[in-house]
């Protein structure tokens, strides 16, 4: 029997090596690294001024290699100050970091191909990187046990490389349709290049992902595991652009990834995303289950008069929701008399047009428009003019959106407040305090409660950890991930702690 959490554990340490591996050889390519070395222990702004660099993301890298346990990295919030140091594994991890090179140099080609096909020249590469991989790049286990683990961390990276956007392309493509993980099949039924197919399933066979027999293939329950959960490196690798561009990020060009309003996004594969956040939320969908069934079986004059989810995504939240409430719920039973006046809003347009088609397949009837999360004062106009419904008399719903907030400087500044976060923050560049992350993020919640005192906001987030936490629970977590995702691209998760601590303080209006 497959151990299941070794294999969970793997996802998330692919996930580490998808973000990490392109942090550690533009920080290597530029030095950076080398000096700490010597340095020993330096702030982040004598850093930022020696190699003149963007402070914002040059932050988000530091934290991104202490999360991995590469690095001390201590935040003064009463000071304002960031303090790098060394450890243990510094000098092992550093002197490996050459290893990364082929996987980012294949990142660095494939960002001008087609990012859900195989085309031939990156797979060329791709294919040169797995058999290096396959004889672990000539690395022979050492007598030192922390040397091994390090060398396993970062072949873990590696491995994570050649897996995540290879999964991420055939799940996308149909390869994990019940028929080809039910029967055995050959590569020329499913790709149209056949030779270079084969090459990745062989590689598939080596990681015991799949079984061959005279030139037939079939998955095993490893295998299984993984293709069943494809959508979990969706996120990340939907992110490979900014990757693409970290070198520039931190010592170039902050805007470089920068599009106009209307303009299609360049940081980040859309439909990847959203096909990513979708598959990866079901989980905590759930959650939410007991509040809506409760809400729901009120007299009908205490309920809301319908839901509004913002930030839609593909419409999966908003599908669970109302299914909930017309199975097990007395509201389910009055839809004629009473119908639920549904709403997706989303500030993508890819992400409306997802929407809209998954509401249509599903049969359910919703008005999907465009909406600003840090502008809900738009949205209950919007609603009141051509709808006439008022925000107010919605429940609002959201799913990890709220870190994604466009920044805004605080109006308000109370000197007395000192925040306990120990996330790196971002904007354009440039290095945002955490005391002015939560003076920002208090001024967002007080936007949104004049129109959800009624009933209440019912969302689920994400939030970061300390990463010294993360550095000593590898493979448990995919903070490390997330935090440089949504760092490189100027979004905000701070601890559910820090979070839990504002929310109160909103007042209703």
């Amino acid at each position: 029997m497959t151990d299941k959490s070794q294999l969970l554990s793997s996802i998330f340490r692919h996930l580490d090596g998808l973000v990490v591996a392109p942090v550690a050889i533009a920080l290597k390519n530029k030095s950076v690294l080398e000096f700490i070395l010597n340095k020993k222990e330096i702030k982040l702004s004598e850093l930022t001024t020696i190699f003149k660099a963007n402070e914002g993301y040059l932050n988000v890298g530091m934290r991104v290699l202490a999360s991995q346990g590469f690095l001390n990295y201590e935040v003064n919030n009463k000071t304002q100050e960031i303090t790098i140091s060394i450890n243990e594994k510094t000098e092992t991890a550093f002197s490996m970091f050459h290893l990364y090179e082929d996987v980012v140099g294949l990142l660095q080609l494939s960002i001008h191909f087609h990012p859900r096909l195989f085309e031939d020249t990156p797979f060329e590469k791709l294919n040169l990187i797995f058999e290096k991989y396959k004889k672990r790049y000539g690395i022979e286990p050492s007598d030192n046990l922390l040397k091994n683990s390090i060398q396993d961390q970062i072949l873990k990276h590696i491995e994570g490389y050649l897996i995540g956007p290879t999964i991420v392309r055939l799940a996308m493509n149909g390869m994990f349709h019940k028929y080809f993980m039910e029967t055995s099949f050959r590569p020329e039924e499913f790709h149209k290049s056949p030779e270079n197919f084969k090459k990745i399933l062989d590689f598939f066979v080596h990681l015991g992902w799949f079984l061959e027999k005279n030139g037939n293939y079939q998955f095993t329950e490893s295998g299984l595991f993984f293709a069943k959960r494809a959508s979990a490196y969706g996120v990340t690798v939907s992110y490979l652009p900014t990757f693409a561009k970290i070198e520039e990020l931190i010592f170039g060009n902050p805007d470089v990834l920068k599009t106009a309003d209307g303009e299609n996004e360049i940081h980040v594969d859309r439909e990847m995303n959203v096909w990513g956040s979708g598959g990866a939320h079901d989980t905590y969908f759930k959650v939410v289950d007991e509040i809506l069934i409760k809400l729901f079986n009120l007299p009908i004059e205490e309920q809301p008069k319908g839901i509004l989810d913002m930030g839609c995504g593909n419409g999966a939240f908003l599908q669970h929701i109302f299914e909930v409430i017309e199975r097990q719920t007395l509201r389910g039973k009055m839809l004629d008399e009473y119908p639920l006046f549904l709403v997706g809003a989303d500030y993508n347009q890819t992400a409306l047009k997802v929407t809209r088609a998954n509401l249509i397949k599903a049969d359910i009837w919703a008005k999907v428009i465009w909406g600003d999360i840090g502008r809900p004062d738009i949205l209950a106009h919007d609603l009141k003019e051509n709808y006439n419904i008022d925000l107010k008399d919605l429940l609002n719903v959201r799913t990890f959106l709220d870190h994604n907030r466009i920044w805004q400087e605080p109006q308000h500044i109370d000197e007395n407040r000192i925040s306990k976060s120990t996330g790196a923050f971002a904007y354009k560049g440039k290095r945002i305090s955490n005391n002015l992350v939560e003076h920002n993020l208090l001024e967002h919640l007080q936007k949104w409660s004049p129109y959800v005192y009624k009933f209440g906001l019912l969302l689920i987030e994400l939030h970061t950890i300390n990463p010294n936490l993360t550095a000593h629970n590898l493979g448990k977590t995919a903070a490390t991930a997330y935090d440089a995702t949504h760092g490189f691209s100027d979004q905000y998760i701070i601890e559910i702690d820090v979070f839990n601590a504002i929310a109160p303080e909103c007042k209703t209006q």
